[in-house]
């Protein structure tokens, strides 16, 4: 069923449009509003798949209803009604965001081929919606422990907007999937996600890793280069391992946030950006400000939004899940079949220390799973797990 609203203070045309509508489609649920006020008031309570609005209306007109509904609910296409008069600003609504314009007395078949490319266009924006909140399956996040649905939680509600996220914890905890799903959940997920590992860059070169350099600002720059912010634009830069950054590095990180500014090492023209940034760190990075090693400035730049991921000694119920998990990629990795662990084996392996969290456990299993028989017992686990 698809829910369409009429927007017009004329009544008759109203109900010209409205009878139109009803006869062509059982699956058209049309409703109406006598003028631009009463119309955004229903947009602002109902959904709807499609407005048709009208230009020239008293109390509001259909200009300021579109600006109100691109602000509120920019998914739902707009086809502004336009009178003889109308024509230049019903381009203009054009500019504005309307799907499309139709001219007084409405044309039929013009109307209604109108009306079926508009609820297609939003049925597709949906579709769109919904894989995107599908996030792929080499970054999901497995577990149902506590901490973890926290930790979704807060990525459904966070991927969406604009903020800039830090992610805290332990080598091997995953905080690299916590970033890929914030990038894929949130509108930017059609444009890249650019990974940066501040700790494996050596720190004369990280600033030319993230902002580029010009031909001949160091003796082996020999052409211009972009830099990792340049490449992320319109997406998401993930810094990784932020709390190994550089002082000066941290400096320009800090005028990028604050200005959307960028400069390559060697030049003296900025560069624009659109970047959303994610940044994580296994540090504590309090206290590296305290030690004078990280900027304060930067940091709360940084954590507008913060997410502690937990160790995996913190989230022992979730290792069974992990286990099957592992279990099932590396088989498909490999072109095997499945191998089975023994509920012994997986109690000992809830059991054990894992200092190395995640990845080490990941590990773990790879092991037993070469090493052991047909299905992992728990002599299995306690002849390989700790080698």
């Amino acid at each position: 069923m698809s829910k369409i609203l009429i927007i017009e203070d004329e009544a008759a045309i109203r109900r010209v449009l409205t009878k139109i509508l009803s006869e062509e489609s059982d699956t058209y649920k049309v409703e109406e509003a006598e003028d631009g006020l009463q119309g955004l008031e229903k947009i602002k309570n109902e959904d709807y798949d499609l407005v048709l609005c009208d230009i020239k209306m008293p109390k509001m007109d259909g200009e300021e209803v579109l600006e109100a509904v691109k602000k509120i609910k920019p998914e739902i296409p707009m086809v502004m009604i336009s009178g003889h008069g109308d024509l230049e600003t019903a381009v203009n609504t054009m500019r504005l965001g309307a799907f499309d314009y139709i001219s007084k007395p409405p044309d039929l078949n013009r109307l209604l081929n109108t009306v079926r490319n508009a609820l297609d266009k939003k049925q597709l924006v949906v579709e769109n919606k919904i894989l995107k909140k599908k996030v792929s399956k080499n970054y999901e996040m497995i577990g149902e422990s506590a901490p973890i649905n926290q930790i979704k939680e807060m990525v459904e509600k966070v991927a969406p907007t604009e903020a800039r996220v830090l992610i805290t914890g332990p080598n091997g905890t995953g905080k690299e999937l916590v970033a890929h799903q914030l990038h894929e959940k949130s509108e930017r997920s059609t444009a890249p996600l650019i990974e940066v590992n501040c700790a494996a860059i050596p720190s004369e070169l990280i600033e030319s890793e993230l902002f580029g350099h010009v031909k001949g600002a160091f003796t082996s720059a020999v052409k211009d280069r972009a830099g990792k912010f340049e490449a992320a634009n319109g997406g998401t830069i993930f810094l990784d391992e932020i709390g190994d950054m550089s002082l000066p590095a941290q400096a320009k990180v800090l005028r990028a946030l604050q200005e959307n500014l960028i400069q390559r090492v060697g030049a003296d023209k900025d560069i624009k950006i659109d970047v959303r940034v994610v940044a994580a760190t296994n540090k504590d990075l309090k206290k590296e400000i305290d030690e004078g090693r990280f900027r304060e400035d930067l940091y709360h730049r940084l954590a507008v939004i913060l997410i502690k991921v937990p160790a995996l000694n913190d989230r022992r119920d979730d290792i069974p899940l992990l286990i099957n998990h592992f279990a099932d990629k590396i088989a498909s990795e490999q072109g095997n079949s499945v191998k089975k662990f023994s509920s012994g084996a997986v109690k000992l392996l809830q059991e054990y220390d894992w200092t190395g969290n995640i990845r080490e456990l990941r590990n773990v299993v790879e092991r037993l799973i070469i090493l052991g028989g047909t299905e992992i017992s728990e002599n299995d686990v306690k002849l390989f797990a700790s080698k």
